[in-house]
């Protein structure tokens, strides 16, 4: 089995739960907004509004628009669904969302014993496409930042996962060889491919049994399936 010496880790949706905190924390928005005078109920919210997100973040990994656009331009076009054209509200509820997102503390099963595992063996990196502070936050909250070197960030770097830039920069950073670290995330387009067409190897966290697209070094359904391979 090939040794690696560095252990990079995306964040949202690998180790931090994306979905389930965000689900808690637009329900309080639909709660505290009383978003039921205009919607079914909180999941119609939210499905509309995970419409919007998706096709707005991949305008933004492209470079197409820019953040501040992005966070308040999700939930006006989601109200604007049900008639509600007030640009004002849309950015109240953006800025809510950032800050209840980020103290949700949902990780995945068996992350805080894979990371114990890890740290004494290696040094473990997050390489995100989030925005900066609130990577930092969700960190934080979590309690997941003692275990990491550095936080890379696509924001900092300038560059958005999956290209390859942000995978050269990250790694030239730690001062490493590409063929002694590996990526370990559940996005395969923007992790798994992005890290091999830089030339690394890389582990799809396959955690819902999503059909395998790439070609990558190991899938595992489970954190703790790391310990067999690192």
């Amino acid at each position: 089995m090939k040794k690696y010496k560095h252990i990079f880790f995306d964040l949202d949706r690998t180790l931090w739960d994306f979905d389930m905190n965000s689900f808690d924390a637009l329900s309080d928005i639909f709660i505290s907004h009383k978003l039921d005078a205009h919607f079914k109920n909180n999941e119609e919210f939210i499905q509309l509004y995970h419409k919007h997100n998706d096709r707005l973040w991949a305008r933004y990994r492209e470079g197409n628009i820019k953040k501040e656009i992005l966070r308040f331009k999700r939930f006006d076009l989601t109200l604007r669904e049900k008639g509600i054209r007030d640009k004002d509200l849309a950015k109240k509820i953006g800025a809510d969302y950032l800050d209840l997102s980020v103290i949700k503390n949902r990780v995945f099963p068996n992350t805080y014993e894979i990371l114990d595992y890890l740290k004494p063996k290696y040094p473990l990196y997050i390489l995100t496409n989030g925005f900066r502070e609130t990577q930092f936050r969700k960190m934080n909250n979590c309690k997941l930042d003692p275990y990491f070197n550095h936080v890379f960030t696509s924001e900092t770097i300038g560059y958005n996962k999956p290209h390859i830039k942000i995978f050269q920069w990250a790694v030239s950073y730690i001062n490493a060889k590409k063929e002694d670290c590996i990526m370990i995330g559940d996005d395969q387009a923007v992790d798994i491919i992005g890290a091999q067409k830089f030339g690394m190897d890389g582990i799809f966290f396959n955690p819902n049994n999503e059909e395998v697209i790439s070609s990558p070094k190991y899938v595992i359904k489970d954190l703790i399936e790391i310990k067999e391979i690192l």
